[in-house]
């Protein structure tokens, strides 16, 4: 008896499923960059880099976000980042590579610069989403595996 409650209520779950397995997106890797040092930084573009080369060898689709915040968020400042060549290069290497940048953050160092958000110059590449660790919970829930180099 306990076994076939527990298949009708997996049953849903494996069926829901299916549609992104079969629509080829079952692979969903969100790396969390919130440390402000060019190794935490080239942790995170080689685990991106690493991850969607593996699953290209295998011929399988992958989406990675790289959500930036807090003291990450200098990755992606065209006036700081240490490693701007390497973005570059990789958004172009990896067409489903994507870089988020935390609006709470932009706001918080517009503040202390003395500047406006829109002024805190930005990778081109990038989308500001509104909190990058609001951005991480809802990835997750949507199935995301998040990860933090």
């Amino acid at each position: 008896m306990r076994r076939r409650a527990l298949f009708l209520t997996s049953l849903p779950l494996a069926l829901a499923a299916l549609p992104a397995l079969a629509a080829g997106k079952a692979h969903r890797l969100a790396l969390q960059i919130s440390d402000d040092t060019p190794e935490k930084m080239n942790a995170v573009l080689n685990v991106a880099a690493n991850v969607a080369r593996y699953y290209a060898q295998k011929g399988e689709e992958v989406e990675i976000r790289i959500v930036a915040f807090n003291a990450g968020l200098n990755m992606l400042r065209t006036d700081r980042s240490p490693v701007l060549a390497r973005l570059k290069s990789m958004s172009e290497s990896f067409p489903d590579l994507r870089f988020e940048a935390c609006a709470n953050t932009r706001e918080g160092m517009a503040r202390q610069e003395g500047k406006k958000p829109d002024e805190i110059p930005l990778f081109a590449g990038a989308k500001v989403v509104p909190s990058g660790a609001v951005e991480l919970m809802e990835l997750n829930e949507q199935g995301w595996t998040v990860l933090r180099p």
